[in-house]
């Protein structure tokens, strides 16, 4: 990666997520043990947390977000049968997020889980695959609850079965200043 880019880690320490509240370290262990905060710990039992978890807190209790939180470049898996769909994606959105298109669905299941992205947007008719499933089982497996999915489909009357799948939104097929939009909120680099 270029020394520009705005990339920042993808895990913090629980004296990191402390900085941020401004808080003591030990209301950090105090909110993990009570649930408040997702959370995993080393096999050295350190507390660790994911940078979207520690988004989705300082929202929910009206933390500011810092800038340095804001300023970094989220990762976005893209599927989409269509290739011109993909382009037009990715032309929209590099600037601002590390972006990887998939084509086929399954070559995108196999390698999300490399990626590690912070968000996936997903046509909902995928070839050879359900794309409501999907939604579904990524947000409900351990290893991939953290992504935040967005559904970019033209089937306008699937939103409400596919928001009810547990995705984080829907934008309409073409749409890529509303997609922009979503993914900047979903992943904490726009505005609250």
């Amino acid at each position: 990666m270029a020394s520009s880019d705005k990339t920042l880690p993808e895990l913090f320490t629980a004296s990191e997520f402390a900085r941020f509240c401004q808080v003591d370290l030990k209301t950090i262990h105090n909110w993990a043990d009570k649930g408040e905060i997702r959370h995993f710990r080393t096999p050295g039992r350190h507390l660790r947390f994911r940078r979207l978890d520690v988004l989705d807190f300082l929202r929910k209790y009206g933390y500011p977000i810092p800038a340095a939180l804001q300023a970094s470049r989220p990762k976005v898996v893209v599927i989409d049968n269509d290739p011109a769909v993909l382009a037009t994606i990715r032309r929209a959105l590099s600037k601002q997020f590390e972006i990887t298109t998939f084509q086929d669905a399954f070559d995108a299941l196999v390698a999300i889980g490399s990626l590690e992205p912070d968000a996936v947007v997903t046509e909902v008719e995928l070839d050879g695959l359900d794309g409501l499933r999907f939604v579904e089982r990524l947000v409900t497996m351990d290893a991939t609850s953290h992504v935040r999915c967005i559904v970019h489909s033209s089937q306008t009357e699937k939103e409400t079965a596919v928001m009810e799948a547990g995705a984080t939104g829907f934008v309409g097929k073409g749409d890529t200043n509303r997609l922009r939009e979503v993914l900047e909120r979903a992943t904490g680099i726009g505005r609250t």
